[in-house]
């Protein structure tokens, strides 16, 4: 994608910026919602012995952020293969074209 205002760059950056608004979004319900608003009906629940709250203010929005970050890399490396940018297709110049193995001439 070498013009940036190319109707496949909007798609892929539309792509891109949905994926990441609805990664956010579960960043946000699993912090600020289950470890914040909902605490008090979660701690109804028990988990490992935990208050289910409780534990997913602590430990659980943790393993969710770890889990986010996977399936964002996942999902961005398909978007990039899918749109022809991923670094399997960068095209670098052979070592041998800069590079001479042979001696210089005195």
């Amino acid at each position: 994608m070498s013009d940036s205002h190319s109707p496949e760059a909007k798609a892929y950056w539309k792509e891109n910026i949905r994926l990441v608004l609805s990664l956010l979004a579960v960043w946000f319900v699993v912090s600020f919602g289950m470890a914040i608003l909902l605490v008090d009906v979660l701690d109804n629940i028990r988990f490992f012995g935990f208050k289910f709250g409780f534990w997913m203010a602590q430990q659980g929005s943790i393993f969710c952020f770890v889990i986010l970050i996977f399936i964002y890399v996942y999902k961005m490396n398909k978007l990039d293969h899918k749109y022809g940018v991923d670094e399997d297709r960068d095209d670098f110049a052979r070592d041998d074209t800069y590079y001479h193995d042979e001696e210089p001439e005195k």
